[in-house]
């Protein structure tokens, strides 16, 4: 039986070639190898180690229970292959930003994956979740300056360019990861976007 709780081990959602659900010990293997690839990091500040990986599928499960929500596997639904993550997070900023509180939606996928839509297909069901089954207000989005293939997806969701913001996490030394884009949607703007409010009127 699957659930719409993502606090749930039978939580599930399914797109029409996506599995989106709770994490697994097999996804460590290749997930570590998602965050060893440099293509896949080249935005971020390093490559991950296994133990990393793990630590960070840990983090993600104990925000799930703390928040209802994280960001949760991807799996593509022909083959049963892991992509990697797709899903809903609180940040915590070290030094607070002027648009805190707030809930981002982000990805992160295998190289083998891109091209294919499988984001956006992901991000769209995750989107559909926060809106219209817990309710969000909005959703935000961020990502680096220079990272236009993130920007792409964030465009094709709707979402709207709000500001640029130096990331707090990102050392200064590293001024090409620094600086980040802000992206927003509402939850009208999405309700309006997709009909769902028509329909759950209807």
């Amino acid at each position: 039986m699957t659930t719409t709780d993502c606090r749930d081990p039978g939580f599930r959602m399914e797109t029409e070639r996506l599995i989106l659900r709770r994490w697994r010990e097999a996804d460590l293997e290749p997930f570590a190898a998602l965050n060893a690839d440099p293509e896949v990091m080249t935005y971020l500040l390093k490559k991950l180690t296994i133990e990393e990986s793990a630590d960070l599928i840990d983090r993600m499960m104990e925000r799930t229970t703390v928040n209802g929500f994280s960001f949760m596997p991807v799996e593509e639904k022909a083959s049963g292959r892991f992509i990697g993550f797709v899903g809903l997070n609180r940040p915590v900023f070290a030094t607070p930003q002027e648009f805190e509180p707030c809930i981002e939606i982000g990805w992160r996928l295998a190289r083998w994956a891109w091209g294919k839509g499988y984001a956006s297909e992901a991000a769209r069901a995750w989107l559909g979740f926060g809106f219209e089954t817990i309710g969000l207000d909005e959703i935000v989005a961020f990502t680096v300056l220079e990272n236009a293939r993130s920007f792409a997806v964030m465009q094709r969701l709707g979402m709207r360019e709000e500001r640029l913001f130096d990331h707090p996490a990102v050392p200064e030394s590293m001024p090409h990861l620094r600086t980040h884009r802000l992206c927003s949607l509402s939850r009208d703007t999405w309700l309006r976007q997709t009909g769902a409010g028509l329909a759950s009127a209807s």
